[in-house]
């Protein structure tokens, strides 16, 4: 019992940190906010803030990294028989049902907190290409566990993921100029129907058998 109040004590502090720090930012620019402020209105210290977050970027990412990390799922979570590619297709348009913050159909107010930091920080824009990078390459370890050693595994993830990532990326738009989730919706799944045909065609049935 005491153990599961510790880890409950350390992910109420992380989440204050993380409100505390995007209502900061939003209200002034996220360069116009330093950790020192951060803490200071969390009502910890400035150590307590990089044990947490090792950078202030961090902070901003923390969440969406999580979402991105998911994306490796699309290949394990695949259902007996499917390929890569139909799997994928199946599964990213359930998430759009959902809509999950991977797939960019996110209306939700911290979602769309992070669009307009992004728009506006060059420095988190630099950083969240190490996600993609990160995402990517969790994608290949995924498909190298069913084929190992298979040179084709980088490839099919990276043109995967390349879909996936544009998919991603005109939902978000269509969301920042204020299209609501559900407005958007019937064009993101057409949108993936078409990207995954196209895919469909290159990839076919690999990983199916």
């Amino acid at each position: 019992m005491e153990e599961g109040l510790r880890e409950r004590k350390k992910r109420e502090t992380r989440r204050t940190i993380h409100d505390t720090a995007m209502r900061l930012f939003t209200e002034r620019g996220f360069a116009e906010v330093s950790v020192l402020e951060i803490a200071e209105q969390a009502g910890v210290s400035k150590m307590t803030v990089f044990n947490y977050f090792p950078t202030k970027e961090d902070i901003v990412l923390d969440v969406m990294g999580e979402s991105y990390g998911a994306i490796a799922q699309l290949v394990s979570g695949r259902r007996p028989g499917e390929s890569l590619v139909e799997g994928a297709h199946r599964e990213f348009v359930e998430r759009l049902a959902r809509h999950a913050p991977e797939t960019g159909l996110d209306d939700s107010p911290a979602y769309l907190e992070q669009l307009h930091l992004f728009r506006k920080t060059p420095s988190l824009a630099a950083r969240l290409l190490l996600f993609h990078v990160a995402a990517e390459a969790k994608m290949t370890e995924a498909i190298e566990l069913e084929r190992p050693g298979d040179p084709r595994a980088p490839f099919a993830a990276g043109q995967l993921y390349a879909l996936l990532r544009t998919l991603q990326v005109q939902n978000s738009r269509r969301i920042y100029h204020g299209q609501s989730a559900d407005e958007a919706y019937p064009d993101a799944v057409a949108a993936a129907d078409t990207g995954f045909d196209l895919l469909r065609g290159g990839l076919g049935d690999y990983l199916a058998g």
